[in-house]
């Protein structure tokens, strides 16, 4: 479909609840595309996504409510409220920043406060991408070796392991009560167990810690070794119904985004330059006749790793969002809304 097809789509019966619930209509600031359209990697049978930011009404924002999100299932569309969404884009959330950075034309409907958010969306921008796209989009590709039987030394898969959790606790200090630096450290070093060649041991060093942070702790990273000793039901999945390709180019897409947040501080959602080798991928050419991944494949995925691992290193990015100017546009928005500004 294109985009004239589209906007005929959303104009018709199964979308009314978007015109009709009282949260919607004129509510609405942003509406756009998700998922294979929003990438520009859609087939004749992809499902159509549709994704948005409505504001929040004058009650909710005076009592401190907020419906976070409307979900329609049938028709594959999340409304996100507007404190939600801003909360999400300051964590770097990737569902979220990527409808500040569809086309032009991907926009179904933008409101005057929609184009400011699109306006002032480099605020969202930090480090913090680097482990919400970039060190999620290098799990999934880990796992993607590993299922795909990719043969890779127990040292190295620790390793990743280790990755993950040193990933994890760059956001615990937003959960959690700050430790002390180095007061929790986590190495790898040689293992006693005969399966094992090396091991993640962990130093512990804590006085008056809140017990119930360090057991959320503990409970992140039990999970996040659990889910390396198995197979992920969405990897799962995606081998029985013969959609690893698939799986394969939108985690390919992930990197690719975050790459560009680094070295451009850019959002660019729809990937018009690595569309056909994404293509490529989603359709199978790069599977072989067992349908795993051929080793072209990972020479692919190793050179966006260096460069993601380049760019992360060198880019000019703020450790954190800018939370001031984010808070006083967040506080912007709602002060209009209770005065009723917004529809004069």
């Amino acid at each position: 479909m294109n985009i004239e097809q589209i906007k005929a789509v959303v104009a018709d019966t199964p979308y009314d609840f978007l015109r009709k619930d009282p949260r919607l209509g004129k509510n609405i600031i942003l509406l756009t595309l998700g998922g294979s359209h929003a990438y520009g990697m859609e087939k004749e049978d992809s499902d159509l996504d549709i994704r948005g930011i409505t504001l929040n009404g004058k009650q909710e924002i005076l009592l401190g409510k907020d419906f976070q999100t409307i979900t329609d299932l049938p028709t594959d569309t999340a409304i996100y409220s507007f404190n939600k969404i801003i909360e999400l884009l300051t964590k770097a959330n990737p569902n979220t920043v990527e409808q500040l950075g569809c086309r032009p034309e991907q926009y179904l409907y933008l409101s005057e406060i929609g184009k400011e958010l699109l306006a002032n969306r480099k605020m969202f921008l930090s480090k913090l991408c680097i482990h919400s796209f970039g060190n999620y989009g290098q799990a999934q590709l880990r796992r993607l070796e590993n299922k795909s039987a990719r043969l890779t030394s127990q040292a190295e898969y620790e390793r990743h392991i280790l990755n993950s959790i040193e990933n994890a606790f760059f956001t615990f200090r937003e959960r959690y009560l700050t430790c002390p630096e180095e007061s929790i450290r986590l190495y790898l070093d040689d293992s006693s167990r005969p399966e094992m060649e090396k091991e993640i041991f962990m130093d512990v060093h804590l006085k008056h810690y809140p017990l119930r942070d360090y057991a959320n702790m503990w409970n992140d990273m039990k999970s996040i070794v659990s889910s390396y000793n198995k197979i992920g039901k969405r990897n799962k999945t995606a081998m029985t119904h013969n959609k690893l390709g698939k799986h394969m180019a939108h985690t390919l897409r992930l990197y690719m985004m975050c790459i560009d947040i680094l070295e451009k501080e850019e959002i660019i959602t729809c990937r018009t330059e690595e569309h056909d080798l994404l293509m490529k991928i989603r359709n199978g050419e790069f599977l072989n006749e067992n349908r795993q991944p051929i080793p072209k494949f990972y020479e692919i995925l190793d050179e966006y790793d260096k460069r993601f691992e380049y760019a992360k290193t060198h880019t000019a990015l703020p450790e954190l969002p800018d939370y001031k100017r984010i808070e006083e546009f967040q506080a912007d928005i709602n002060e209009r809304v209770i005065k009723g500004e917004i529809y004069k």
